[in-house]
């Protein structure tokens, strides 16, 4: 692997602790019970100060506060663990920092709180603004509550926010979930993640599955909810990300274009590229956070793992193959290190499929390719 430009570096902080953990949720999160704030965000700057090494002197373009439930934090726990990132950490000019938050566990107060300390986007978790299927999916708020949180989230100076809204939820009619959309687009988020419902493994939902939409349903509010935000002015650049002009998520763009990121926090992913070495690193910390913990306390990074070549290849199409608008192929060499050479004949042979296009450099799923994204992908293997 031979690299030829810097590769953009994020930083995602993971915040394991919910109020309730929701029977769809695999993410790692955990329920709260004492209160660890203070010895959980000093050890993920005792992280970052081991981690320093394998990123030193690369500023920081983007920060992801997920979980879990950041917004669970205190304004001043917050306040003080982003200060001490600023001082190990070089933040671009205009840095976007993106905390996601749950409803029920904000206030106008804790905006303002959040805002002064250096927060500038949020991640709202809406799931829906019917309360009959809030009950369904386990959440805590209400759609009265999930109302007053984006006004004031806007009265406190967000201008720069996502709301997060599933569809085919447990006996959700295509009326539900398209007055669901219609709420969420009055409220004018500059960006809206639009997705279904599914059944994970190792949820109580998959256990015991609830009445879901049929598949025709399911695929109908789809693409009629994917035909109205276009109406609406949103851009669909991700598979189920929609923005208005300008306001696609910076960070998560990183992910999709195969940029590295340093993952703080319990159970937090990281990809590391070292250029003089011709490698990269994937990291790995504990899921539990009193395993992360005392991890951290005895000096250890947690997992780190080389990436092979081929595993490159495939992880770089899984991710820029989800970006609606394509990707260069010169971004496959910045950001792999390998040459063209890897990829052009698999490029090739799917473009005899019609599976992928082709033109002035930049690669494209064609309408055949999308439905049958799996293939693609698996062709890279």
């Amino acid at each position: 692997m031979e690299f030829t430009q810097p590769v953009p570096l994020s930083l995602y902080v993971h915040y394991p602790w919910c109020i309730q953990k929701c029977p769809y949720c695999d993410f790692n999160s955990h329920t709260l019970a004492d209160d660890q704030e203070a010895a959980y965000l000093a050890a993920m700057i005792q992280q970052l100060e081991q981690t320093l090494p394998l990123i030193w002197g690369r500023p920081i373009e983007s920060i992801f506060f997920g979980g879990g439930t950041p917004s669970l934090m205190s304004e001043a726990g917050l306040d003080g663990f982003l200060s001490r990132l600023r001082a190990l950490l070089g933040f671009r000019p205009g840095i976007e920092i993106t905390l996601e938050a749950n409803p029920g566990t904000v206030d106008f107060e804790k905006f303002v709180g959040f805002r002064q300390a250096g927060i500038n986007r949020l991640s709202m978790g809406i799931q829906s603004f019917d309360d009959e299927k809030l009950q369904a999916l386990g959440r805590i708020h209400s759609a009265d509550e999930a109302y007053r949180a984006v006004e004031s989230a806007q009265n406190a100076g967000f201008d720069n926010f996502n709301l997060d809204l599933m569809f085919a939820l447990p006996n959700q009619t295509i009326d539900q979930a398209w007055q669901d959309l219609n709420t969420a687009i009055r409220l004018q988020p500059p960006h809206l993640s639009y997705y279904q419902l599914t059944l994970e493994p190792n949820t109580p939902f998959y256990k015991q599955p609830p009445p879901l939409p049929e598949g025709d349903q399911a695929w109908e509010m789809q693409q009629s909810g994917q035909q109205r935000l276009a109406e609406a002015g949103y851009h669909h650049y991700e598979v189920s990300a929609y923005a208005q002009n300008g306001q696609a998520c910076r960070h998560n763009l990183n992910y999709w274009q195969f940029g590295d990121y340093l993952g703080l926090g319990a159970g937090a992913h990281g990809k590391i590229t070292d250029p003089p070495q011709g490698k990269i690193w994937r990291t790995q910390m504990p899921a539990s956070p009193g395993g992360y913990m005392n991890r951290v306390a005895d000096g250890q990074l947690g997992r780190l793992q080389r990436v092979a070549e081929s595993d490159a290849v495939f992880e770089f199409m899984l991710n820029a193959m989800r970006l609606q608008d394509g990707f260069d192929l010169n971004l496959f060499t910045l950001r792999t290190g390998l040459p063209l050479s890897t990829i052009e004949p698999t490029l090739a042979d799917l473009q005899q499929r019609d599976w992928v296009s082709i033109e002035a450099g930049r690669v494209n799923l064609t309408a055949v390719g999308q439905r049958f994204l799996n293939d693609v992908l698996q062709a890279f293997l």
